[in-house]
This record gives structure tokens, C-alpha cells and sequence, in this order.
């Protein structure tokens, strides 16, 4: 079985099987599975690996045609002592409309193709064998967030494979009554402590106990009937959470019978005088664009392992860090970005939608904010960018609401979380309010790279010459500058079908030159906190990555390294 692990560390109970694996599978594309009662079928016609699309080599199928809906169906087991408590089935993404039938009957539905869902299952099962079927739809032509799926047929610039249906993994949990449904941590770094909210099932007493390297930093307990109980506790010993040292803390939280675990990291965030400071130091981000893409599994990772090593990747390069693009990656692998003290951005595939009418507020603020509530927890992920190069001409008659759109979102994103910044939408248009002002910058000329922000270096504005279609539409007022696109050089063993950003170079040596003179054009300014160079890996016929698409290096890694470990003037 593929991806045999438990796909969320930070939210773990005892009880938990895994049911990826061969499933029944149908397509629908003329769309008339749920008039003909599919989910009432003893069996559907095909196969397929869960939880690889469709579309990918991993599933059985790799139809990379489009796809308008498909079936999934298998058995379930249910002891009859299950039955007694709550049995949940989690489904980690489902793209694009889900709905899930347990034994003929609708249990749930669900929209949005890169936030989980839960079904409490418990009153459509009955002991013994149980039917599973799970419907999903996904028309990315209609409008709704895509990030890089193509909407052409095939594959092409900077838009990919695409995928439907499932692609994360599913699994189902033995609950009693009375358990524990999620907890949000807070720590405190300055202070040494963490402040909790925990939702609960039930009602009963509950334990808070906090650990690290399994010494006991902290313990409490309260009574509870009202859905929710809060805890504020000190930590005996403060170990912080730094970028390469991802110190985290365990937590067991329990009620009864019912065991619930995650974790966190203690740290500090704090925007100041044009730096970014992590535990009250300025940290340059040396990032690098991460798209989340696969040879074989298109969005899914073939293993765990291939989660972890992406990171290893990029650190061994020289990056601290990388913005995940346009896609919400699974909470695995931000486990591990935990784990190893590497920064994240939090992105929402915010392609394939309109920004001229006012119903896209309405798409995406709750997928967003379901995203931003997931991945609260992970102190990897220092800021949220919730939609990328939402273009938009001083002059269009959709600006206003353009504007509203992204000002429902920034300040929704800052209600729910206060404790990290947000870029309102990055690239090219920003509006005053935005805690961070990122521009793209694809030069291929350190030179021009140098010239672009010497005026915003000795105090004036930053202003990219080149984009002057989007002067008026963006509004600077001192936040700190993150050049979070740049670079983007193809180097390609393909002849044809392959693309880069700007001219190729010519050999390997004019390579590194052109990768060292962007880099320290950008590190060599007193104001700027960060880059993000696109990118780590070749995607297709993008291949721009300072790796191939199966992740073998173009170059050796060290000649990264030795480039990016050099100390950024924002860093003293």
C-alpha cells in the first residue's frame, strides 16, 4: 500500500486506519452518476491506487485528459463495538465538489479541492460489511481555484497536469463518546509558555500535559461541558524553534478514554525597521519556490520520504526556507519543514478565479480560511499569501472590486490569525494595508537587479521600472520589501518544449555567475529581507529548477550552498 503513514502529525489519536489503497473507480464525465444512483452500485467498472489522482502514473490510470467527475468505492469492516462511540472518516483533499455515500445514503458533501474534511460516520454504518462511495467533481474551466492545473488539454508554460478527486490520503478513527475534536496552540516565546484551545466531543475532564525530549515541561487539567476548554501554561524549560533547528514540542492531550497528540514550536515573529525577525533576530529568507509537483504522483508525493527529501534538497543547496506556490501542501510535509527548522509561506491556488465579481469572495475566503485553521499550529510556516499575480489594470472597471475581494481576504486572514504576517495578494498590485510589499523580478542582469532597488535602499520607493501598466494599482507605505520571485534561468537537456525566464546561458560557469549576481544583488541591500528564487525543481516543460523533475541535481549542490551562505547586509 502507498503512503501507509498517518498523513497529520500534528493531529494524531490513538486510534487510526489507514484506507489508502486499490479502490473501486468509474469515470462520470457526462456527469450522470448521481441520477443513476452510482453510490447504490454493488461495484464500479475500474480500479485505481488511492491516493494518486486519476491523472498520475501512481493511480493505475494516468487519463490526462480532462476529467468532469469521478467514483471511488470500497468495503469498510465496522466491529460492533466501534459502534458505541463516534467513527470518523477524514478525507485529506478531494478535488473539486465531494460528496461521500455510506451505504446508499448521503453523509456528507464538501467543496474546495485542498482543505480536509471529517465525516462522523457513526449512525450510516452497521456492524460488519459497509459500503464507502465518494462522488467528486471538478471542472476547472468553471471558475474556481486551480493554482497551476492547466485549463488547456495538455500541459503547457507554466500550467501542469492536472488533478481530480482524491490525492490525499483518507482514513478512518475509533472514538468513544467523548473526545478530543482539534486543539490551537499559541506559544509564547518571550514569555515561555503556551496558551491552548481545545474543541472536544462530549463533555469530562481534561488533561494537558507538554513535553520535550519526554521530560515533562508542563501539566494541567480542567473540567469541560461546554464544547471547549482553554489552558495557559509556563514551560519549565524554553528551547526555541530556529531556522535549522526545528525544536519542537510534544503535547498529550486526553478525556477518558480518548487521546489526542500534536506538537509545537516556540517562537517569535516581529516585523520591524524593514527586517524580519525570527526570536528577535533579523533573518534573511534565502527561499526557494516549491510547487508541490511529482513525476509520478502529479500532487501526491510517491512516500513520505520524498516529502522529507525535498526539504533535505533545498537546505543542502543553501536555502532556509521556501514559499510553497499556489498550492496547499499537505500537513506531512510541513511536519517535516517543522522538524527540520525550514521557513514556509502559506499559499492558496488562487488561479482560475475572477477578481472582477464580487462571488469570488465567496469561493475563496472559506476553503482559505479552512487552510489557514489547518495549519495554524506549524511554527514552520512564518506568513500567509493568500493570492498570487491577481492582475489588474488601473483603469479596468472590475478594480473596485478587485480591491474588495483582496481586502475581505487580507483582513479575514488577520482576524483569524494575528500572529503572523500577510501579503495581500503578491506580485505586481498591493494595497496600503498589506504587512509585506513583495514584487517579481525576473531580470537575467544582476546589474539591472542592483539598479531596480538602489533608490529604495537610500530611502526612496521601490519601483520596478518595467511594470509601469501597474502604477496606480499599488500602494507602498514602508512595509519591509521581499523580492519573492526572481531568477528562473532554463537549463534543459530538451531541445523543444522546454522554457525558462529570459535568455539561457551559454555554460555552466554562466550559470553560477548569473545565479550569484541576483542573489547578491538582493542580499547586498540594506532593505530587503528576503528572496525567493524560482525554482527548486524542473516541472514538465518548465524547466528552470536547479534540480530535474525527478529530483537528480543539475549541478553540484555545495556551489549553491557556498553562494547563499554568505551574510545579507539586513542580517547585521
Amino acid at each position: 500500500m502507498f503512503r501507509p503513514e498517518h498523513p497529520n502529525p500534528a493531529k494524531q489519536h490513538s486510534s487510526f486506519i489507514n484506507l489508502n489503497g486499490t479502490w473501486e473507480f468509474e469515470f462520470d464525465n457526462t456527469l450522470v452518476g448521481v441520477d443513476k444512483k452510482f453510490y447504490k452500485r454493488e461495484h464500479l467498472s475500474g480500479k485505481i491506487e488511492v491516493p494518486f489522482c486519476p491523472e498520475s502514473k501512481l493511480s493505475g490510470i494516468g487519463n490526462t485528459d480532462f476529467i468532469n467527475a469521478v467514483w471511488y468505492r470500497r468495503d469498510l469492516d465496522i466491529p460492533k463495538n466501534a459502534l458505541d462511540g463516534n467513527i470518523l472518516i477524514t478525507f485529506g483533499a478531494v478535488d473539486y465538489e465531494s460528496q461521500v455515500y455510506i451505504n446508499g445514503v448521503l453523509a456528507s458533501e464538501h467543496t474546495g479541492g485542498y482543505t480536509p474534511f471529517t465525516v462522523n460516520a457513526t449512525e450510516y454504518l452497521k456492524e460488519g460489511k459497509n459500503s464507502l462511495c465518494v462522488y467528486a467533481k471538478d471542472d476547472i474551466r468553471s471558475g474556481i481555484p486551480h493554482g497551476k492545473q492547466s485549463e488547456l488539454l495538455y500541459s503547457h508554460h507554466c500550467d501542469y497536469t492536472r488533478t481530480t478527486g482524491i490525492w490525499q490520503t483518507v482514513y478512518m478513527e475509533f472514538l468513544p463518546k467523548n473526545y478530543i475534536k482539534n486543539a490551537k496552540l499559541c506559544p509564547d516565546a518571550q514569555n515561555c509558555s503556551v496558551s491552548a484551545f481545545i474543541e472536544v466531543c462530549g463533555s469530562g475532564k481534561v488533561n494537558f500535559e507538554v513535553f520535550y525530549e519526554q521530560k515533562l515541561m508542563a501539566s494541567c487539567s480542567k473540567h469541560t461541558d461546554s464544547g471547549f476548554v482553554t489552558f495557559d501554561v509556563t514551560l519549565s524549560e524554553s528551547h526555541l524553534w530556529e531556522v535549522g533547528n526545528g525544536r519542537l514540542y510534544d503535547v498529550r492531550i486526553s478525556m477518558g478514554d480518548d487521546v489526542f497528540k500534536t506538537y509545537f514550536g516556540l517562537r517569535s515573529i516581529k516585523l520591524d525597521d524593514k527586517k524580519f525577525f525570527i526570536n528577535n533576530k533579523s533573518v534573511f529568507q534565502r527561499l526557494v519556490l516549491d510547487q508541490g509537483y511529482y513525476q509520478d504522483g502529479i500532487y501526491t508525493a510517491p512516500s513520505a520520504q520524498d516529502l522529507e527529501n525535498d526539504i533535505k534538497l533545498s537546505m543542502a543547496l543553501g536555502f532556509n526556507g521556501a514559499r510553497l506556490h499556489m498550492k496547499i501542501f499537505e500537513p506531512l510535509f510541513l511536519y517535516y519543514a517543522d522538524l527540520h527548522g525550514y521557513l514556509t509561506w502559506g499559499e492558496f491556488p488562487s488561479w482560475g478565479l475572477d477578481f472582477r465579481v464580487h462571488d469570488t469572495t465567496n469561493i475563496v475566503l472559506p476553503q482559505w480560511l479552512e487552510a489557514v485553521d489547518r495549519d495554524f499550529n506549524h511554527p514552520s510556516i512564518i506568513g500567509w499569501c493568500p493570492l498570487n499575480e491577481t492582475h489588474i489594470d488601473r483603469y479596468s472597471k472590475g478594480r473596485i472590486i478587485h480591491d474588495t475581494i483582496v481586502s475581505n481576504i487580507y483582513f479575514a486572514t488577520k482576524a483569524l490569525d494575528k500572529t503572523r504576517p500577510c501579503i495581500d495578494t503578491s506580485g505586481y498590485v498591493h494595497q496600503k494595508f498589506s504587512d509585506i510589499y513583495d514584487m517579481h523580478n525576473y531580470t537575467q542582469n544582476p546589474q539591472q537587479m542592483r539598479d531596480d532597488y538602489a533608490e529604495f535602499e537610500n530611502g526612496g520607493m521601490p519601483v520596478d521600472e518595467r511594470n509601469m501598466h501597474h502604477r496606480g494599482c499599488s500602494f507602498y507605505s514602508g512595509q519591509p520589501l521581499f523580492i519573492s520571485e526572481f531568477g528562473g534561468a532554463r537549463w534543459s537537456n530538451a531541445t523543444e518544449n522546454s522554457w525558462g525566464y529570459g535568455n539561457d546561458p551559454k555554460d555552466e560557469q554562466e550559470f553560477f555567475e548569473r545565479f550569484e549576481g541576483l542573489c547578491y544583488a538582493i542580499m547586498d541591500n540594506k532593505n530587503i529581507f528576503g528572496f525567493c528564487y524560482t525554482q527548486l525543481y524542473d516541472i514538465e516543460q518548465e524547466q528552470n529548477g536547479l534540480l530535474y523533475y525527478d529530483r537528480t541535481p543539475k549541478f553540484d549542490l555545495s556551489k549553491f550552498k557556498a553562494i547563499l551562505d554568505k551574510k545579507a547586509k539586513i542580517e547585521n
